[in-house]
């Protein structure tokens, strides 16, 4: 028989509900990542000391979803 490391079997749902926790409340951070704002620093900051209170999270999500510059060198109409 092979040695299990948990003998629970809801372990690895334990797991997969925490990672998904840990990623939904770090989700505006994700986001202004991956939209690249000018901002991140700030919206880590808020997320990470404030994002525990409701509305942190969604001052820190705003700030992810806030309008990116345009880029340099574009025209602008």
């Amino acid at each position: 028989m092979i040695a299990s490391a948990s003998t629970d079997p809801s372990a690895g749902l334990q797991i997969a509900a925490t990672l998904g926790a840990v990623a939904f409340y770090f989700l505006p951070a994700i986001i202004a990542a991956v939209r690249r704002v000018r901002n991140l620093g700030s919206v880590i900051v808020v997320n990470v000391f404030l994002g525990w209170t409701v509305i942190g999270w969604i001052v820190a999500l705003a700030m992810a979803f806030r309008t990116r510059d345009p880029r340099p060198g574009t025209a602008q109409q």
